[in-house]
């Protein structure tokens, strides 16, 4: 599930911090990326994930890595082969979220851009995504309202109907 939560306004004369560095995730992030994660779950935007299953999978994830660091934000990229017709492989985009502090300076924007970039290197022809909230930066990078019909269908039968999200797609 993909979400923001409202960020608080930066101080009078407060410093921009420096532009995070992206890179792939590591099994080592497996726990920050929990931690990451830990305020949208609690908020009820994210499914809670255990510790083991982001080191496992540490390799669909992209970081933003902060100045010391610490995570700032992430996506995972999970890639489906072959699971959308004629368009070959599908993809689905899961856990996107950015820290409070960094949110409404571009984490995001980046984020999704180079995930994006890195879709359509590994022939993604479709992008799936679901979120509990408007998905206005999808919205603004070209994905559009779908019904889940013809996402990857692993995917789609791990959508629980309670959370009512919404199902973004985008494809080229």
């Amino acid at each position: 599930m993909i979400t923001v939560t409202p960020r608080s306004a930066p101080l009078p004369g407060e410093l921009r911090a420096a532009k995070p560095g992206l890179r792939p995730g590591r099994a080592a992030d497996a726990a920050a990326l929990a931690d990451l994660a830990r305020p949208f779950v609690r908020s009820g935007a994210l499914r809670e994930r255990p510790v083991a299953l982001y080191a496992a999978r540490a390799a669909d994830f992209l970081v933003a890595e902060g100045h010391g660091g610490s995570l700032e934000g992430c996506v995972g990229l999970r890639v489906y082969p072959d699971d959308v017709e004629d368009q070959g492989p599908a993809g689905v985009l899961y856990n996107f979220c950015v820290a409070g502090h960094r949110q409404g300076r571009g984490v995001g924007a980046g984020l999704l851009r180079a995930v994006l970039a890195r879709s359509r290197d590994q022939g993604v022809g479709a992008l799936f995504t679901a979120t509990t909230g408007d998905g206005a930066l999808f919205l603004r990078h070209g994905f559009t309202p779908a019904t889940a019909r013809p996402a990857p269908l692993s995917w789609v039968k791990s959508l629980d109907p309670r959370r009512n999200v919404r199902v973004l797609a985008l494809t080229w």
